[in-house]
């Protein structure tokens, strides 16, 4: 009985955000169900269902929206729905003749949640394109990375998650919210390039102020600073260092053997490189391992750098069960956390269209109308 319960949603199958968002919305227990199609759309890596984590929780149904029973179908079930989450380019739910003006016309307290790279409107609107393409257009992909080399991909976390999903997410709660006061739903719009610039907002504020230097690694928080980036040590590992204040700048140098009045001012740039040099000597005169246990009494914002089987491993994360296991698969159990209604992961990922007759019956379909539909070839092949 997570926060969610009660929560009807529709999630049109997509890669990348929209099922990170549809899984965060099934952690917390909303009942979404995935459309799918009836054949693979050849899109995104292929994965065998347990391992596929992003779309744990909730149930599919195969339907081929060519067909005009196929349509129908959809927008039934949209007349049932609290909400529905698309991730296609703009134009192709209008185009299948479910868009948000047939969609709201039918339900008129639906939330029509939209998600692209690039927004609904504008002149690039309809281009194609991944994560690392949104993520430069934004701007933030040239704060990222070497000052001598060229900007790091940082995963796709950035875009396709952060400024993707975790915005759609919020977007589509505010508006549900929003719809139990007015008894009107809305379309949400969201692009990555506005959530990724929305994310960035601080440093477009030192811009303004003529804070921020544009070249890579010169700043405080993208690895410019020597008190705020990663080191290797004497056993080829790293760990990190994240010692803005002074009072942890202090404890940091004084656990690393270091006395801060024989270097610089902490936020000289000009004493920066030095400082930087005599950090790197430092670190790699131990292991990480020694490191952790020189500096694990210290208020001095130090960690290792941890594989992802490590972390699933570390002491904390298990004392805090931050991972569970679903079908043999180790993955992060669902976020955040709840006191009275806590979250749940309701199984692996299911096969395209496994749970077409349970949802059809969940959904008030009687067995003519599901017979009908087979027969129509809107569910595909009968399985």
């Amino acid at each position: 009985m997570g926060v969610l319960s009660g929560l009807k949603i529709i999630e049109m199958g997509a890669i990348g955000p929209v099922p990170f968002a549809g899984m965060l919305l099934s952690d917390m227990g909303a009942e979404v169900i995935r459309i799918d199609r009836t054949v693979p759309s050849g899109l995104g890596l292929p994965r065998e269902p347990k391992y596929n984590i992003t779309a744990r929780g909730r149930r599919s149904i195969a339907v081929d929206m060519k067909t005009e029973a196929g349509r129908a179908l959809l927008l039934d079930l949209i007349g049932k729905a609290d909400a529905l989450i698309e991730g296609f380019r703009p134009g192709v739910m209008e185009r299948l003749g479910v868009g948000p003006d047939e969609a709201l016309a039918l339900n008129p307290r639906l939330v029509f949640g939209r998600m692209t790279g690039l927004g609904q409107t504008g002149p690039k609107a309809r281009d194609v394109g991944h994560d690392l393409n949104y993520l430069g257009l934004a701007g933030a992909l040239s704060t990222i990375g070497p000052k001598d080399g060229p900007p790091s991909v940082p995963l796709n976390l950035v875009a396709d998650l952060g400024g993707g999903a975790l915005y759609l997410v919020v977007g589509v709660l505010g508006a549900l919210l929003e719809a139990k006061t007015s008894g009107k739903g809305q379309v949400v719009d969201c692009a990555m390039v506005d959530g990724v610039s929305s994310l960035v907002a601080t440093y477009h504020g030192d811009v303004a102020a003529g804070r921020w230097v544009s070249e890579r690694e010169s700043n405080i928080v993208d690895g410019g600073a020597p008190f705020y980036r990663t080191y290797r040590t004497r056993d080829g590992r790293y760990v990190s260092v994240a010692a803005i204040e002074a009072k942890f700048f202090r404890e940091l140098c004084e656990g690393m053997g270091i006395d801060p009045a024989d270097l610089k001012e902490q936020y000289d740039r000009d004493g920066w490189p030095d400082m930087r040099a005599r950090f790197e000597e430092v670190f790699a005169s131990k292991t990480a391992a020694e490191w952790d246990e020189a500096l694990k009494d210290r208020d001095a914002c130090f960690g290792q750098v941890l594989t992802l089987e490590e972390a699933q491993a570390h002491p904390h994360m298990k004392a805090r069960d931050a991972f569970v296991e679903v079908d043999g698969v180790p993955q992060p159990a669902p976020a955040p956390r709840f006191s009275r209604t806590p979250s749940e992961v309701r199984g692996s990922a299911p096969v395209d269209g496994a749970d077409t007759d349970g949802i059809l019956d969940d959904w008030g379909f009687d067995k003519s109308a599901q017979d009908a539909l087979w027969t129509s070839g809107a569910l595909g092949a009968r399985k």
